[in-house]
C-alpha cells in the first residue's frame, strides 16, 4: 500500500525526460581531482557547449561555490548570456563535485485542472557508496529546494538519479548492482526498493536489469546502458565487437530487454545503440557510452568520442527525435571523470 504522505498518494509522478522542461540544472566544474590529468579549462569548454545547446530552449541553472566563482563563470559564458539574456541563473551552492544528476533532487509533477504543480524528491547521496567526499553534494538538494521554494519530499534512503530512467507512464528501468548494493542502504530487498520507487516516482512497474560497463564506478548506472525514448521504446547500448570486454554483458542486457513488457503486457520496442569502442585515458578504460545523452526542449545533447559510430548514433537518435537538433558534445575529456552529459545535467519540468 502506498504511504498516504508519499508523492504518489498526492498525485505526483516523475515525468519522462522528453516532457517539457522549465530548465536544466548544472554544477559548474571546479574539482581538479574529478578529471585527473586534465585541466579544468578543458572540462569548462564542454560545459560551455552544453549551455550553448540548451539556452535557446530553456533556462539553465548553474551551481557555483561562491561569488568569485560566479563572476568567473559569467565571464566564461559571456557569449551565451548575450545570446539568451535572462536564461542563465547562478546559484551560490557549493558542491564537492559536478555530477548533479546523482546528487541533485529529482523533480516530480502532478496535473491539476489548470496546469501542473512541481515538487521535488531529495534523496540521500553518499558518493556511490562512500567512494569520494560527498557532504556538500548531499546538502545541495535541500539548498536547491530552498532557492525554488518547492514542496520537497525526503524518502530517507540513498538513490542516485543516474540509477533510474522512467517513461513517465508508469515504468522505471534500474539495475540490481546499483540499487541493491549494500554500500548505499545496507541490506535491502527488491520488494522494499520497488516500494520506494513506486511511492516517490509514481511508477507502477520496475524493470530490473543486471549489467554494467567496464570502468564504471557507479556500480552500473542505467543511464549508461538503456534509456526510454518514448513510452514504449527503449534504446539499449550494444557492443558489436565480440572480443570487447563489454560484449557479453551488453548482449545479455539487450536480450533481457527484448523480453520485457509494460504494465499492459505489451512488449517494449528495443533499439540497439552501438558503443564507441574502448576509450582509454592514461591506460585506464573509461565508461564511455552513447546512452548517456540528454534530452532538452529543443536539442538532444549527444556524447561523442571521435569514433566512427558517432554519426551512426546521431542518425539513430535523429530518427527517434525528428523535431530536435542532435547536438554532438565531445566527451573524451568529460568521461575521464567517469561520467558524461547525462550525469552532469538534471531537468526541471515545466
Amino acid at each position: 500500500m502506498p504511504d498516504p504522505s508519499s508523492p504518489v498518494s498526492q498525485g505526483y509522478r516523475m515525468p519522462a525526460e522528453w516532457e517539457p522542461h522549465a530548465g536544466t540544472w548544472l554544477a559548474w566544474p571546479h574539482n581538479p581531482e574529478t578529471w585527473p590529468g586534465h585541466a579544468i579549462e578543458e572540462v569548462e569548454t564542454a560545459y560551455s557547449a552544453i549551455v550553448s545547446g540548451l539556452i535557446a530552449g530553456e533556462a539553465v541553472h548553474i551551481l557555483v561555490k561562491d561569488e568569485s566563482a560566479r563572476q568567473r563563470v559569467e565571464r566564461k559564458l559571456a557569449a551565451q548570456i548575450l545570446q539568451s539574456p535572462g536564461n542563465i541563473h547562478f546559484h551560490l551552492i557549493p558542491t564537492n563535485d559536478s555530477w548533479i544528476r546523482d546528487f541533485g533532487p529529482n523533480f516530480i509533477v502532478r496535473d491539476t485542472g489548470s496546469g501542473k504543480e512541481i515538487a521535488m524528491n531529495k534523496w540521500g547521496f553518499n558518493s556511490w557508496g562512500k567512494k569520494y567526499p560527498w557532504q556538500l553534494d548531499d546538502q545541495s538538494g535541500d539548498r536547491i529546494s530552498q532557492a525554488l521554494g518547492l514542496p520537497t519530499f525526503h524518502p530517507g534512503i540513498v538513490l542516485e538519479g543516474g540509477a533510474i530512467d522512467v517513461n513517465g507512464q508508469g515504468t522505471c528501468l534500474t539495475t540490481d548492482s546499483c540499487l541493491l548494493n549494500p554500500s548505499r542502504n545496507g541490506p535491502v530487498t527488491r520488494e522494499e526498493m520497488e516500494q520506494y520507487l513506486k511511492n516517490f516516482l509514481g511508477v507502477r512497474q520496475v524493470i530490473w536489469l543486471n549489467a554494467g560497463l567496464v570502468g564504471d564506478d557507479t556500480d552500473g548506472h542505467v543511464d549508461n546502458l538503456a534509456r526510454f525514448v518514448s513510452r514504449d521504446t527503449i534504446v539499449c547500448a550494444v557492443e558489436e565487437n565480440a572480443a570487447d570486454e563489454n560484449y557479453a554483458g551488453l548482449q545479455k542486457l539487450f536480450s533481457d530487454l527484448q523480453g520485457a513488457t509494460g504494465p499492459d503486457g505489451r512488449a517494449f520496442k528495443v533499439i540497439p545503440l552501438p558503443m564507441p569502442g574502448p576509450v582509454i585515458d592514461d591506460g585506464v578504460r573509461l565508461p564511455a557510452s552513447y546512452a548517456n545523452f540528454y534530452i532538452g526542449n529543443r536539442t538532444l545533447l549527444l556524447p561523442t568520442y571521435n569514433h566512427e559510430n558517432d554519426d551512426r548514433v546521431r542518425q539513430i537518435l535523429q530518427e527517434l527525435f525528428p523535431s530536435k537538433i542532435i547536438l554532438p558534445i565531445p566527451c573524451t575529456v568529460l568521461v575521464a571523470g567517469l561520467g558524461g552529459v547525462h550525469c552532469l545535467t538534471q531537468q526541471q519540468p515545466a
